[in-house]
Order: C-alpha cells, then structure tokens, then sequence
C-alpha cells in the first residue's frame, strides 16, 4: 500500500519522478499531517511555490516515498508546524520566500529573512510592502536565569549563527538558534539556470559536501528526464561520494577531540585528512572533487594515476587509523567528557527524521544508501552502524564505524571499475510539458533532497534543496539542555551542522 493510497488526492502529477506527487484538498493535507504526527510518516521536506506548498513524506518501514501538494492562490495554507515541530523551520522559510501565511500557526518569526533583501517575500512575484520588525527571541522565566549571546561572528573560519542561552549558573535551562547570515539566494539563482549552471550551484550549497549535492542534484534531473547515468559513471560518483565522507568524519573526529582538549587526535587525524584530500586532488582533480559530477554522468574521468593513489591512502588508514581508536578508546580524561554529554532521545531522533550520524546514534536506523538502494549502492556491500546512547561519545564511534564501511566500499567500487562510457547524452530540449525529478543521496552528514522541475527547454523552474542539519539544528537545542554552557562546543561538533546548508 502506497502512502497516496491512504491520502485523499484530487488528482496525481504523472510528470513527477521516480516517486508520486498528488494535489490534495485541505482534508487531504490535514491527513497527511495527522501521518506525521502519529508516526507513521517521516517528514523528509516541505517547500514552497508563489501558489503552492509541497511536503515529502517517507514511509520508514517501506522506504516509500511520496510528495503531496497544497494549491493555496489565497495564500494560505494549514500549519504543518503548529502539529509537527520539525516542520517549523522549514514553514517559517516559506513564509519568508513566498508570502505564504500558514493559519493557526504559532511561530510566524522570520528565518531568513534579516531586513537586508530590500523587499519582503523575493520568490512570491509580487511587490511586498516592507515590514521591519526586531527579531524577538523565546522568553524564559525563572529565578535566578540569566543569557548569554554567543555570535554571529565566531573566532576562527566558522560560518556565523547565533545562539542565545538561558542558563541557571552554568547548566543550560534553553538554547535558541538563530542563522539566515549566509543566505545566498540559491533557489532564486537556480530559477531559468541551464542544467550545468544549475548543477554548480547545488554543489556550493554546502561545500563540504559539493559531491552529495551534486549528486542528488543529477540523479533528481536524471529521474524528470528519465535517463541512467553510465555504470562507470555511477561508480566513479560513489567512489567521490565516499572519499568526501571520509575526509569529513576524519575532520570532524579530530575537531570533537579538540574541544575536549585532546590536541594530539585533532592532530593526527587532520593529517589523514589532509591524505584524502590530496588524494582527491590527483584522482579528479580538485581537493573537493567539484563540479566533476553532472546530470547524465561525470565530466573526466579517474585519473591515471588516481587509482594508486587511493589504494595508497586506503593502506595508510588500514595502518593509522585503528591505532588512532585505540588511543581514543583508552583515553579516560575524553570519555569523561564524550560519554553522557549532549544526549538526543530515540524518541526525538524518530520524530524529527534525523540523519547521519545524529540520527544513527540515537536509534534510527535509515541510510539513503541501502534504504533506497540507488546506482551504484546496490551492487555493493556495506553495513550501516546504529548505536542507541546518542550521547557525543556515540556520535563519534558512528563516524568511526563509517570510516571502516567508507574505506571498504572504496576497495569494492576500486576493484569494480571497468571500461565504459562516462556520460548519457541528454535529450534536446523540445519545448515540451514541464518534468519533475526528486532525489535523495547520503552526504557525511545524512540525507540531502532535491527537488525541482524542469520547463521544455530544460532549464530549471524551481529547485528546492534540503540539507540534513535542518532536521538536526533542533535536536541541538535539545541535546545541551542541563548540560553546562562549557560543553556546548563539544555538543555542537558532535553534530557539526551546516550553516550554509540552511541558509539557502
């Protein structure tokens, strides 16, 4: 049984690919949030148009996947927030992209929206009247609390968010998030951009990881048009997206070990970052293998002497790495400050659909890769590591484990690597009906959607793009409630959300 099937619908969208899109009435949309909020659904996206909102739901059981659609010319719709937190964020952007009000909801705050665009609701089409308003964060009331502002500007090279905490002493009573700071317009870029103009700025959504979005973007227009990538393309684009999954977790192992005062793991494992990364380099061509992906294929080629010298890097972190874990394992001084620290609930995870290694180590057992089985994933083997404590300490061992899958599907994909084409040529655009494609890949950090629809020429008409960290900033919050203020460095490593992937 498909999720539509339980889901009033006017009619079906027969453009939309490789899932189903429905239009629904209001009871229709009011079914599919009563889903979410009983849990038989998960909240994958939700985005807007001028005239319409659009939710992804997921089926976790059957890794079905459906979109439904609400047409609101009045310019409104029913809060999906005001039943189902995790829409919030997403609902709040909608409203400050498109002009769309949803009704009872409880939080109309801006998200993106910092008074500095010039006018209200960019992507509406219509000449919004300029509302300023100081942004007002959440009160909190109780003897003896106090807050402390930390950001935008951060020491270092960090992006910049803000976040306001409400502390009791030194234990955190609320924290409140607040980011925009880099919004970039990207969906506004995207709207009449030719296929690779399109393809280069999903890669710089988030930059860390340009090789899942790019990914996930050419797999979307690949669905619409209804094409397949070439099988060495396909395996050249999870050997990318495996390396980049690497580099990432090394990164981000040594950086949460750092924030405990560790420096020697911070140490140790930026030079293995630093490993792939070059290795990267020599074998595509640039550190973070960008815009080497495209929809119908990849532009060149593994290099002659890439093969080499990812057979090298895989031997250095068979030798290193283990040692590296064992000195992490043995280390008491970092378990007192890793182990019960920053604690998601299974419960929150499961609700808020969390990804990646925050969802993975607080008991949600989804994986992009195997649950959808996407090219070249299933022809290979891997195990997906799920742990239940979902405290820093686990979050770490997931991305230790995930090493160990990464390094191993490197070697399958490496010994796998035969002759063939690098690129499906893509049809002539013919001035025909509109075609929609969504897709889902697995970056380091879990999930990455996207979503768009193409017009007759094949240009882009929309494109949404989902990040994990939008499902995962929240959990944050949550996570560092009763810990103390010193510990929200660590916390927040340990999930090392995108700030950029958020920001549009």
């Amino acid at each position: 049984m498909g999720i539509l099937d339980s889901i009033p619908h006017v009619n079906a969208v027969s453009s939309h690919r490789p899932w189903p899109r429905a239009v629904v009435t209001e009871a229709g949309w009011q079914a599919a949030i009563d889903r979410l909020v009983e849990g038989g659904l998960t909240l994958l996206g939700f985005w807007g148009e001028p005239t319409a909102v659009h939710m992804a739901m997921l089926d976790g059981g059957s890794a079905a996947i459906a979109v439904v659609t609400y047409e609101c010319p009045a310019g409104t719709f029913p809060s999906v927030a005001n039943r189902h937190p995790p829409a919030l964020r997403l609902e709040r952007t909608i409203h400050d992209l498109f002009g769309l009000v949803p009704t009872g909801a409880d939080d109309l705050r801006p998200w993106l929206d910092h008074n500095a665009w010039g006018q209200s609701h960019p992507l509406s089409g219509r000449n919004a009247s300029r509302e300023v308003r100081p942004y007002q964060f959440l009160p909190a009331e109780g003897e003896a609390l106090h807050q402390v502002a930390v950001g935008p500007v951060h020491a270092g090279i960090i992006e910049p968010g803000h976040f306001r905490f409400t502390a009791n002493g030194e234990h955190v009573v609320r924290l409140e998030q607040r980011f925009g700071y880099t919004h970039k317009g990207i969906e506004s870029l995207m709207q009449g951009a030719s296929l690779e103009a399109a393809a280069k700025l999903a890669s710089r959504t988030s930059g860390d990881s340009t090789v899942a979005y790019a990914f996930a973007f050419a797999c979307a227009v690949e669905a619409a048009l209804q094409i397949q990538a070439p099988r060495r393309a396909t395996l050249l684009r999870a050997l990318m997206a495996e390396l980049e999954r690497l580099a990432n977790h090394l990164g981000d192992i040594g950086a949460i070990c750092n924030d405990a005062s560790f420096a020697l793991m911070h140490a140790q494992t930026g030079i293995l970052r630093e490993r792939c990364l070059r290795a990267a380099d020599v074998a595509f061509g640039h550190r973070l293998m960008m815009d080497v992906i495209m929809p119908g294929g990849v532009t060149r080629d593994i290099a002659p002497d890439g093969v080499s010298a990812l057979r090298a890097l895989l031997a250095e972190l068979r030798k290193v790495f283990p040692r590296l874990i064992e000195l992490y394992d043995n280390t008491a001084s970092l378990q007192d400050r890793t182990v019960t620290t920053g604690i998601v609930k299974a419960e929150y995870a499961r609700q808020f659909g969390a990804g990646g290694y925050v969802g993975r180590a607080s008991g949600r057992d989804f994986d992009a890769r195997r649950a959808l089985a996407y090219m070249p994933y299933e022809a290979l083997s891997f195990e997906v590591p799920v742990l239940q404590a979902g405290d820093v300490n686990a979050r770490v061992w997931i991305r230790i484990r995930e090493i160990e899958q990464s390094v191993a599907l490197i070697e399958q994909i490496l010994d796998q690597l035969g002759p063939g084409g690098l690129e499906t040529a893509l049809p002539a655009g013919t001035g025909g009906a509109a075609r929609e494609g969504m897709a889902l890949t697995e970056a380091f950090r879990g999930d990455v959607l996207v979503w768009l629809r193409l017009d007759g020429e094949l240009r882009v008409e929309r494109c949404h793009l989902r990040d994990a960290s939008w499902f995962q900033w929240p959990l944050l919050e949550a996570a560092i409630e009763g810990n103390i203020i010193a510990d929200f460095p660590l916390c927040n490593k340990s999930f090392n959300c995108s700030y950029s992937g958020v920001d549009l």
